[in-house]
């Protein structure tokens, strides 16, 4: 076993001796204020001029580099870089040349090069990025915050993300010292007791021995996530002259996903209830996002994924996840491109919901016409569920255990193996549910109003049935892109702000438990129209409002104020069936044509086997 040696450092004898490199593998800078201000104030809490007591802040787990008394830091880095800007903050605060020179000494160390110029190590240089840039320059200015995040700006250094963290840090601790400490004494006082008494101990060893170390320390995600316990597990695979690599396949997964703003273990969750097989003592088919490491390094998952034979064949099939996940986000399909498919689910799902990306991850692999069509009757399913409110508990075993499922369908030999293997499962599993649930989807749209579901979904639901229509009225199938439709406005038939002459006659003309609140919010009393349109037709009574109506590109729409008569067999008729056209509007007709929408939802969202 690799030797291991300890050492208890206080700040001062740490900077004085020691060169900490984070190396370009490990999680960059990721301190908020919070952490940063919690930290000095703990140590500001323990001063007592009277007493000599350490304040012990915890481990700190090294290897040794090549260089003497360089070490790459495994695990404190936060908690070391937080550090050395408070140096650099000091040293820009404390008066006196012998104080400047000594504060020097703590943060960098001067040496004559082969050229014969004086150059410098820093204590600590951070690999990652442009991070070692950042950091060299803000210990060359030796400036104030505002000056340094200035000068740093301008000198053409990117800084973004944990670099933005980092001058953020430097600026936090020069004002809590500036707001703290308001003489040269009080600020003295505290590096007296920052550097002889804040303590830690100081574990170093070989980089494979380190990385178990740190496994161990972090067993249950104490101040990691399972994002960065995975990342180290990985690297213990490899020799570490491929960490190089290692890290930059890493940044594939990472970039990525911080670019679309979506969650790491969200997705890595979703990953691997997408790829495997999930079993556990709850039979439920799932893992939860503070089980996922626990879930990785048993023995049998370990074998699945396949990352101890070859880390990089695993981060590879993470990676190419990734790729599908961000790119379903954005609403493109299995081949990264555009999809009217991924763009009108993603209308419906927007971001309150987000499990059907486990059966997404799990059915990439298919043919994209294949997906496409899956996505279609995913949706036709999902709106089951959303409309109905049904929790998505109910959902999420399903999805893991269905994930199986699509993973066989893709696995079949060739396009017409899947396709009768899809249906199958649209058959078995999407239409199967929906037909169970259609009474309860059916009621809950009775009760629909324009407050019972978020404003989004509202217009989903319309641009739902326009396009429907439309596609009917044209002869074609309802298979296009929503982007027209829910850019329109939503439009209440009977005026959100009625005017007291309609207010009257509203009524006058009504029975008495007809109140005008109630019905205009009522599903039936909704449509989309053009925002010029929109404009003009306005509050006004609804025998003004058809002419307008009849001005509207859109079939479900102008069909309000008639119907398009066409022939006697036509696709026109056919749809004019499902339709109505209204001559006035009162509580007996919005409530007619909120069945007739009700009606006509059983066929526009409705689960159908791929013909193609």
């Amino acid at each position: 076993m690799a030797r291991i040696e300890n050492h208890k450092y206080t700040i001062e004898e740490a900077f004085l001796e020691c060169f900490y490199i984070i190396p370009d593998y490990q999680r960059e800078y990721v301190w908020t204020d919070k952490e940063v201000t919690q930290l000095v104030e703990d140590i500001n809490e323990q001063i007592d001029t009277e007493a000599e007591q350490d304040y012990f802040i915890g481990t700190i787990l090294v290897s040794p580099a090549d260089r003497k008394n360089h070490f790459e830091v495994i695990d404190g880095q936060q908690r070391l870089t937080t550090f050395f800007l408070l140096l650099c903050a000091l040293r820009n605060l404390i008066e006196g040349v012998q104080q400047q020179q000594f504060f020097n000494n703590l943060i960098k160390a001067e040496y004559t090069n082969r050229n014969g110029d004086i150059a410098a190590y820093l204590k600590l240089t951070p690999r990652y990025e442009n991070a070692e840039d950042v950091i060299g320059k803000l210990v060359e200015l030796n400036d104030a915050p505002e000056a340094v995040r200035a000068k740093i700006q301008a000198s053409g250094i990117k800084s973004f993300g944990s670099l933005e963290k980092l001058i953020a840090a430097y600026g936090v601790l020069h004002r809590y010292l500036r707001d703290n400490f308001d003489t040269q004494k009080k600020l003295k006082n505290f590096w007296g007791y920052l550097a002889r008494n804040v303590v830690f101990i100081q574990i170093s060893t070989d980089v494979s021995t380190a990385l178990k170390i740190f496994e161990t320390v972090n067993e249950r995600g104490v101040g990691l996530n399972s994002i960065d316990l995975l990342k180290n597990l990985l690297f213990k695979q490899v020799d570490s002259d491929k960490f190089t690599k290692l890290k930059d396949e890493w940044k594939k997964i990472t970039t990525p996903l911080e670019k679309a703003k979506e969650k790491p273990l969200r997705f890595l969750r979703y990953f691997i209830m997408a790829n495997y097989t999930i079993k556990n003592q709850r039979n439920d088919a799932m893992v939860r996002e503070d089980e996922i490491y626990e879930w990785l390094v048993e023995e049998e998952n370990a074998g699945l994924c396949g990352y101890l034979e070859d880390p990089f064949v695993f981060v590879r099939k993470i990676i190419r996840n990734v790729e599908y996940f961000t790119g379903f986000v954005d609403g493109r399909a299995n081949d990264g491109a555009p999809s009217a498919a991924m763009e009108n689910l993603r209308h419906l799902t927007g971001g309150a919901f987000s499990l059907h990306y486990i059966l997404l991850l799990a059915a990439a692999p298919l043919p994209k016409v294949l997906f496409e069509h899956f996505v279609v009757q995913l949706e036709s399913f999902l709106f089951y569920y959303i409309f109905t409110k049904t929790p998505t508990k109910e959902l999420e075993r399903n999805f893991s255990v269905w994930a199986d499922e699509l993973r066989r369908v893709a696995s079949h030999e060739n396009t017409e193996q899947q396709k009768n293997a899809l249906n199958d499962f649209i058959a078995g599993r999407f239409e199967k549910n929906m037909q169970a649930k259609a009474q309860e989807l059916f009621d809950a749209l009775r009760r629909l109003s324009f407050h019972s579901m978020q404003f989004y979904r509202i217009r989903y639901l319309l641009a739902r049935f326009a396009l429907y229509v439309e596609a009917a009225f044209n002869g074609g199938q309802p298979t296009g892109s929503l982007e027209g439709f829910v850019k329109l406005e939503v439009e209440h038939i009977l005026p959100n702000t009625p005017g007291a002459e309609l207010l009257a006659y509203w009524n006058n003309e009504n029975p008495q438990d007809a109140t005008y609140d109630d019905y205009k919010n009522r599903l039936g009393n909704l449509t989309l129209l053009e925002r010029p349109i929109n404009i003009v037709a306005s509050n006004d009574f609804y025998s003004e409002k058809t002419s307008e109506y009849g001005k509207s590109a859109i079939y479900f729409t102008r069909s309000l104020a008639a119907l398009t008569e066409v022939g006697t067999n036509s696709s026109i008729t056919r749809i004019n069936e499902k339709l109505s056209a209204f001559d006035h509007w009162n509580a007996d007709t919005i409530k007619k044509r909120h069945e007739m929408l009700v009606q006509l939802a059983q066929e526009v969202w409705i689960a159908h086997p791929f013909k193609g």
